[in-house]
Parts: structure tokens; C-alpha cells; sequence
């Protein structure tokens, strides 16, 4: 199974008044996940929108297990835990670089539509990207 670690480091800006991440930008370091996930397959969601397909998020889920503070510098491991039909799904990890610590865990489930917000299965309208994606969570 292949897995993308981005990383990052916590900016103030992110975090609120206690001096721990708030929460929706967990959601935002799934999205720096994702995009370099597929960037480091060589391919990119902007090619992916060029040529006709977009993948809006249709499902989220964030277990938040310990606080992540300003200027921790954080690992987005990111990996795809399924691909069937129309669906995409993203499993990510959290996780605190100096420790190795799991900080947090989500999932987001995506849908493969054409501009027009029609459902396509991937495999049919782009066999390259199913490959691809397929190739993440196939056991080498």
C-alpha cells in the first residue's frame, strides 16, 4: 500500500486562543495531503480538472486524539483505503515529526463527476488515473 507524507509546520494562524490547532484546519492539511499524494504519482488534481474531472469531498471524519500546537511541525500521512465505482476514499493520519506521536486521523470520501456534477466512473472515462490509483492500494 503506498502511502505520501507531506509535512508541515503549524502557523499561528491556525490555532485559536487555547494555543491548539482549531479544528477545521485539520480539514485543510487533508486537502495539502491529498494534492501531494497525487502530485507524487506525477499527476495533479489541476490535470485532473483540465481534463474534465473534479472530486468534491462527499464525506468527512476527523478523530481528534491529542492537541497539535502552534509550530509543532507536522507529518499529513495521506494513502487511499478505497476505490470502487465513483468513489475515491482518503484515510490521513496526523502525526507530531519530533515524536512520531498520532495526533489525529480522518477520511474523506470523494466522487469522480464531470463539470456538470455527473457522476463517472474513472476507470471507463480516464484508465491511466484508475491505474494509478488503483496501483496505491494494491500489496506489492
Amino acid at each position: 500500500m503506498y502511502t505520501y507524507d507531506a509535512m508541515i509546520r503549524v502557523r499561528y494562524a491556525e490555532t485559536d486562543q487555547m494555543g491548539v490547532v482549531y479544528h477545521g484546519n485539520y480539514y485543510t492539511w487533508f486537502e495539502v495531503g491529498r494534492s501531494e499524494f497525487f502530485e507524487s504519482l506525477g499527476y495533479t488534481y489541476k490535470r485532473l480538472e483540465e481534463e474534465g474531472i473534479i472530486l468534491p469531498v462527499i464525506e468527512s471524519s476527523c478523530q481528534y486524539i491529542q492537541p497539535v500546537k502552534y509550530y509543532d511541525e507536522i507529518i499529513i500521512r495521506t494513502k487511499i483505503d478505497s476505490l470502487k465505482g465513483i468513489r475515491l476514499t482518503f484515510n490521513y493520519e496526523i502525526i507530531r515529526k519530533e515524536d512520531e506521536t498520532v495526533l489525529a486521523k480522518g477520511k474523506t470520501i470523494h466522487a469522480f463527476v464531470d463539470k456538470s456534477l455527473k457522476p463517472v466512473r474513472i476507470k471507463k472515462v480516464n484508465k491511466k488515473v484508475w491505474e494509478l490509483l488503483n496501483n496505491c492500494i494494491t500489496e506489492k
